[in-house]
């Protein structure tokens, strides 16, 4: 687990590249939910998405140890893709982004924009990422993992903020990809020795942590079919699951439905834009208002990325 000081150090890295993000409480989720709602906005990132904090630390690591690196490459459904990119081009280092048929293409559009060379492959995330290792060792190139300690240090830097400049918070809904965003959040929480209860948050569709979680052991499947795309992971990172099964107090599972119904809360609540993933929190949230009634509850908006056509449909929906 990381020490304070190691994520302060991250932040450091980060605040070279960007401001803090802002955590509010927002009124109207708090009448819909029936309790004090903080929303941490990392929809507020230079990539809109809380990934770039760890591309930046990763990096800025990468660079420092191989000064004569050729160049990277990774594989990503989109917000970990845009973090590498402008990572790297602040570096003066190429990079190379492996994303799957039929990907987001308005994430594709950001990550060549940051100067990322875009190339598809698989139909998924996972076997997208089997066509990034084989590109790693064909051009000599540094393979970049979606879960590190390094950008899990990074993204660390979020829940820092959200727990120094909230008050107290009972319980912070946390969604999860690979794992980076939670196992961050519970790493602060125990640098900081706070009581708050995480609780991760899963796609119906892509259960493979909750199934984990539940057996205390990886369980993979075979599909991650979800709008969801920043949670679309079928097979779960064993070092990730190791926190969480210490560290969370639980895993939700929401469906597309809700997800798309807690898109439209934001939207008019607090006038934010959000991805599925991003909305994943306070979906949880509405889950579990009961559970929730009167007590102050910290949601991790991860991101903002979403392709108008999806988003005019998650509108449109309810």
């Amino acid at each position: 687990m990381l020490s304070l000081s190691e994520v302060e150090d991250a932040a450091a890295t980060v605040y070279a590249a960007m401001p803090p993000t802002p955590q509010y409480a927002w009124p109207l989720l708090a009448r819909r939910t029936g309790c004090e709602v903080w929303v941490k906005h990392e929809n507020h990132t230079p990539t809109g998405a809380f990934k770039v904090r760890g591309g930046l630390v990763y990096m800025q690591r990468l660079k420092r140890e191989q000064p004569g690196l050729r160049g990277v490459v990774s594989a990503t459904r989109g917000n970990h893709g845009q973090s590498i990119a402008l990572a790297a081009a602040r570096l003066g280092i190429a990079a190379t982004i492996v994303v799957p048929h039929g990907n987001s293409v308005e994430k594709n559009a950001a990550m060549r924009a940051f100067g990322a060379e875009l190339v598809e492959a698989g139909h998924d995330f996972d076997s997208a990422r089997e066509t990034a290792r084989r590109l790693a060792g064909e051009r000599d190139l540094a393979m970049v993992p979606s879960f590190h300690p390094d950008l899990v240090r990074g993204v660390a830097t979020y829940a820092l903020e959200l727990f120094r400049a909230a008050p107290p918070l009972d319980t912070v809904y946390v969604p999860i990809g690979l794992g980076s965003g939670i196992c961050g959040t519970i790493a602060v929480r125990d640098a900081l020795g706070l009581a708050t209860k995480v609780v991760g948050v899963v796609s119906t569709e892509a259960p493979a942590y909750a199934l984990s979680f539940a057996a205390g052991r990886v369980v993979a499947t075979n599909s991650a079919d979800t709008m969801a795309d920043g949670m679309a992971v079928r097979g779960p990172d064993a070092e990730a699951l190791d926190v969480i099964l210490r560290g969370a107090d639980r895993i939700v599972q929401v469906s597309d439905a809700e997800i798309a119904a807690a898109m439209r809360a934001y939207y008019e609540d607090a006038h934010q834009l959000t991805e599925g993933a991003g909305a994943a929190s306070l979906a949880a949230l509405i889950q579990e208002r009961e559970r929730q009634a009167g007590k102050r509850v910290g949601l991790i908006l991860s991101g903002g990325n979403i392709d108008r056509p999806a988003y005019l449909r998650a509108l449109a929906d309810g």
